[in-house]
Order: C-alpha cells, then structure tokens, then sequence
C-alpha cells in the first residue's frame, strides 16, 4: 500500500506534463456525462442549470425541511433507525446545505455545509473520533462536502481530489432534495453517505466513469485500525435512457479488530423506459433496481470475536457474518414533471448486524462513546457477532414540483424487523421522555417490531 502512495506523485506528475503539453487545446468538461439528460435519475440533481453561476463559481443552495408522524407515537419524539429523520410529530430542519464549485485554469474545489438535525444524526454512527484526540465529530460535522483537486485535460477527463466528498453507495443521494423517495430503504440507509480520503476519476469516454477510492474508512471520518479502505466505482450511461454502476469495498472497519475486514459490492440498475415531455398526461417514467451483498471475515480480538463471512464456522472460526440486501422503486411523471409520483421498498439481512443503525445505542468496546439516547449505556442494541438482523420497508409518495427549485412531498413509509427495532410509545429516552428524568430500575427503551410513518416534505434547491 505504502508503494502504491508513493506512486500517485508520479502518476500526477506525469498527467500534468500531459495535460500542459495539451493546453493549446480547450479544457475538456469537468461535468460527468455531460450532454445527457440526467434530470430524471435517482440520487442526481434534477435540475438543468443553475442559477448562481459564474466562469468561476457555481453555487447551490438547498433547505430540506419535514414533518414526519409515526402511528407508534413514542413520547419522547425521537425517531430511530434513519440517518434523514430524528424527530416525531414536529417540524424539524433536517438539512440547510450552503456553498458550490470553485475552478480555476484546472485547479477544482467544491465546498457544501451542513446545519440542522444531520449534523448530529449521521455522525453519531461513527465510533472513529473516539480513536486519539481533537474530537473529529464536532470538527466535521458542519461539512457534508469539502475536497480540492486537479483537472487533467487528458483522455474525456481525469479529476485527482482530495478530502470529504460523497460516496452514492446504495444509489440515493445524501441530499434529499435529489432522491425519489424520502426515506431511504435499508439498503441505502445502512450504507456510507460520504468518504474522507483520496479520489481520482478517469473518464475514458463520454459515456464510462471510473472512480478509485483509498480513504480512511466506511463512512468515518477517521481510521479504526492501520488499513486504509480502498475501493472504486464504476459509471457506465450507454444513453441518456440507462445507468449502469457499482460500488466496490474492502476495509478493517471494526475498532480494535484489526484482523476482522469487511468486502462489499453495490450495484444499481436505472432505466427510463418512457420520456414524451410535450405530453399532458404522463410524460416521463423510470424505475431503479440496487443489490447489495457483502461480508466480514477475519480472526478476533479481546474486543470482539473471529467471523466467518457467509458460512457459520465453528469456534474458532465465529459465526456468519454478511450483509444481502435489494430495493425497486417505480416513478411517474406527470404534466410536463411537474408532479410524480413513486413507489417502492426492499429488504436486508445483516448477520452481526455490523451495518445496523442502532436504535439505543452501540454495543462496541466503547459502551457509552456512542449515545443518541440517554437510554444507550445501560440498554445498547447489541451487535455481537451471530445476532441476527432482517428488515424490509415499503413506501409510496406523491410530489408537487412547480419549478426545478422546489418539491413538496407527502409519503407514507412501512418499515418492519424480525426484531424490537423502532420506537414505541415508551420511547427510547426515559420514562418520560425527556433525558433529565432519572431512569427507574425496572424501565427499558419501548421498541417495536414495526412502524407506519407519514412525512410531509419541503425541498428547496438553488
């Protein structure tokens, strides 16, 4: 690995005497696919312009705000088991994202913040920060997006980057304001949203992207061992109708488990197999198929036990330990896209459950690093080895879109667990709902088996 660092000197240097002994030529797009119409594609942006842009700049602007109810009513509002929502029966501001594109003669840069409720919500999940000082949640939790780069004027396009930049395993987009669906299924809501680390992208031509990732780890903003993660992706778009892509993962993703590494593969069909804009009724339809199978494989430690991938091995080799998953979803567009409407669901089962959202909390060596209840140090969702995890979710939504700018969304959500997964009416909190109640001696977080939720959306982008 440490060779292969060595190398990527080299290897820019050498596309920088490439793209100079080139310059006489025009800069070649910085824009992926460019020329194709991607408005209609889950997880991209659906607009055709934008309208802060400069020769330099190009900005972006995006509020995502909700109202979200579940028929479990739990008394403390706290919603568990999704990254896009953490309060019940209240407005919340899940998301004001502010910044842009920055390039200039080559030179790249693309800043986004984030405010609201995901900027604690995701990085609760990640146990990195906790490995050395200088508290790397509250760092870079105001920051979805932060990377500078280098554009080669070689082939259609070569970017080096370097920083936070999304990851699109799972298929949906971190910003809501570009997906489908609002709740995202269990595929893409237990899958990274982000990378902190090194990116480069080659694309061969118009219609092929292929992106190389060494980067800190899944989803985290630091390294849980030595190992970096390493992993690519591959973008094909034979027409502006289909998208071909995956996602591939190979890390040591478990803290003080160095011998323990994790393989995962993402891939995702998208087909828009009508499109008629002039017409009154329908005018555009497409659907989206995402698969996803994965492992963890490899010898323990005092901190946690030898799994053994997708077979049960015996003692010393642990049990199965693997993630399968697949979601559809269908969408129709109606009077010139100004409404659609969408429907779909999926299905996982995680053996270890090492991809499950914890509901109360993290049953890691660290037992009260990660509380996103007060509940979560005496009460942890346990993800030991063997425990057994299977959900599957279905969801329908209608959208009123007036303009490329604003989308307002109703959307019903099923979601259900082979086991006590969602809050109840007892909440996760305490017996009150509030974390400042002590908690008796015989109370317990309140989670159910299954949850019905309604959510009304307002997504703004400029």
């Amino acid at each position: 690995m440490k060779k292969q660092l060595l190398m990527l000197p080299l290897f820019c240097f050498a596309l920088g005497a490439a793209a100079q002994k080139d310059s006489v030529k025009p800069m070649k797009s910085q824009i992926p696919f460019e020329g194709q119409d991607a408005t209609w594609q889950n997880g991209s942006d659906r607009r055709d312009s934008s309208l802060i842009q400069t020769k330099y700049f190009t900005g972006s602007v995006m509020i995502d705000a909700n109202y979200t109810r579940s028929d479990n009513n739990p008394v403390d509002h706290t919603v568990v088991g999704s990254t896009a929502l953490a309060r019940n029966n209240e407005m919340e501001v899940s998301s004001v994202n502010l910044g842009g594109d920055f390039y200039f003669e080559g030179a790249r840069g693309r800043i986004m913040t984030q405010f609201g409720t995901r900027s604690t919500v995701v990085p609760r999940n990640d146990l990195s920060p906790y490995r050395g000082q200088y508290d790397l949640a509250n760092v870079y939790r105001y920051i979805s997006e932060a990377y500078g780069g280098y554009h080669f004027n070689v082939m259609h396009g070569i970017n080096v980057d370097g920083g936070m930049f999304m990851s699109y395993v799972g298929l949906n987009s971190y910003y809501q304001v570009e997906n489908w669906e609002y709740q995202a299924s269990f595929t893409s809501d237990n899958t990274p949203w982000f990378f902190n680390g090194i990116r480069v992208q080659l694309f061969p031509s118009a219609k092929l992207k292929i992106e190389l990732w060494a980067i800190n780890g899944w989803q985290s903003y630091g390294m849980f061992n030595e190992m970096p993660g390493l992993g690519g992706n591959i973008t094909w778009c034979p027409n502006e109708n289909v998208k071909l892509l995956t996602n591939d993962y190979y890390g040591s993703d478990a803290a003080l488990v160095p011998g323990r590494h994790r393989f995962h593969s993402d891939n995702s069909l998208l087909v828009r197999y009508y499109h008629n804009k002039a017409a009154k009724g329908i005018s555009q339809a497409a659907f989206t198929l995402t698969a996803d199978v994965g492992d963890e494989k490899g010898t323990g430690s005092d901190f946690g036990g030898a799994v053994n991938g997708f077979k049960n091995g015996d003692s010393l080799h642990g049990p199965a330990q693997y993630f399968a998953s697949v979601m559809f979803y269908n969408r129709i567009w109606f009077h010139h896209n100004k409404f659609a409407w969408t429907i779909g669901g999926g299905y996982m089962n995680n053996p270890g459950r090492y991809l499950v959202l914890a509901p109360t909390g993290d049953a890691s060596p660290f037992p009260n690093a990660n509380n996103p209840t007060q509940a979560a140090g005496t009460h942890p969702f346990t993800e030991n080895p063997g425990d057994h995890f299977e959900g599957w979710d279905c969801s329908t939504n209608f959208d009123w879109m007036p303009n490329q700018s604003i989308s307002f969304r109703l959307e019903f959500v099923h979601r259900e667990a082979n086991v006590p997964y969602f809050a109840g009416p007892g909440g996760v909190t305490s017996p009150s709902g509030y974390t400042y109640t002590p908690l008796s001696s015989g109370w317990v977080p309140d989670l159910v088996k299954s949850e019905n939720r309604f959510i009304i959306a307002i997504l703004f982008r400029i």
